[in-house]
């Protein structure tokens, strides 16, 4: 490991972005943070959500003598303006910003790397542009079908029974048969209290899953971000056809992919993992990490993460 490396944290130790800026699209100031060398191999972080945004702490998932990691806070997210924003955000919104920015940056080819809702993204961008991507990374896998949104809506209250009731209860009687629509419409509510009342009791509902300790956990200053972004989304099928990405993986499956997955994962079960491995095939490496459930900072999950990018390493030589 690089002397940055951090033995006890498990990651490399802080640092700061040697170059930030904002990319101006459709109405969006798209900010984007570089970190690490320069002139090592590019690697694209693709956060999750969506809605989500960058934090410091994903520049130390990267060893920096290595890579130039490249960061972008998706349209509404983070420091992109207008904050929680949806207007002209889909998914092939956010994929021609992905090739704005490379573009920008004058880099050929690159790593992509992406968990959650940035496997997703990731995998829709390989899949536009395949001739710019040298390989991926990608955890807890989300293939943006109806059934894994329905999982989240409904099912994960199956182990996390106390968050699912509050998130449920949330909402009034008569409105709870459409989870989905009842909290889109509270969220896009002229109202700034209705909406961020919801925000608020969605990102809770997220965030006290997404680890092995269920802990009723509150949501952060993204809240309103997050459910906002993510229940648009999903109104709209995460604009994709159902099966696109099973359907069309075969455009990238020549490539090197590593897929990390935490064995307990409730947000995204790692039955999606599995089948992306499988349909991918021999350039693809499958790791289910035991003890660990969605959070790329879980036992187990960031230390894989941090082996696999390095890994590719030699896997793209």
């Amino acid at each position: 490991m690089s002397p940055a490396y951090d033995q006890q944290n498990g990651l490399y130790a802080p640092l700061s972005a040697f170059s930030k800026g904002y990319l101006k699209r459709d109405g969006h100031s798209i900010y984007y943070e570089q970190s690490g060398n320069p002139n090592g191999v590019p690697v694209f972080f693709l956060h999750g959500g969506p809605g989500a945004g960058c934090a410091p702490v994903h520049r130390q998932l990267f060893d920096p003598r290595k890579f130039h990691a490249i960061f972008m806070d998706q349209r509404g997210s983070g420091k992109s303006e207008p904050y929680a924003s949806i207007k002209n955000n889909t998914t092939q919104d956010l994929v021609s910003d992905i090739e704005a920015l490379r573009e920008h940056l004058n880099i050929d080819k690159m790593l992509v790397f992406g968990g959650s809702w940035g496997s997703t993204l990731a995998l829709c961008y390989g899949i536009a542009h395949p001739e710019h991507c040298l390989g991926f990374v990608l955890r807890g896998i989300f293939l943006g079908t109806a059934a894994e949104v329905n999982w989240f809506l409904y099912d994960m209250g199956r182990f996390y029974p106390e968050a699912h009731e509050r998130f449920v209860s949330y909402l009034p009687e008569g409105q709870r048969d459409d989870l989905l629509a009842a909290y889109h419409h509270q969220l896009t509510s002229p109202s700034h209290t209705v909406a961020m009342g919801a925000a608020q009791a969605w990102s809770s509902y997220e965030n006290s899953c997404a680890t092995l300790a269920a802990e009723h956990r509150n949501a952060g200053n993204g809240a309103l971000s997050l459910a906002l972004i993510e229940a648009h989304y999903f109104m709209s099928d995460c604009f994709l056809a159902e099966n696109y990405l099973r359907d069309n993986i075969s455009t990238i499956s020549h490539l090197p992919a590593e897929i990390i997955q935490g064995r307990h994962d409730v947000i995204c079960p790692p039955h999606s993992a599995f089948d992306l491995a499988r349909l991918w095939g021999q350039h693809a490496s499958l790791h289910l990490i035991d003890n660990a459930g969605h959070s790329a900072f879980e036992t187990g999950i960031s230390a894989q993460l941090i082996r696999s990018v390095n890994r590719m390493l030699d896997r793209i030589a």
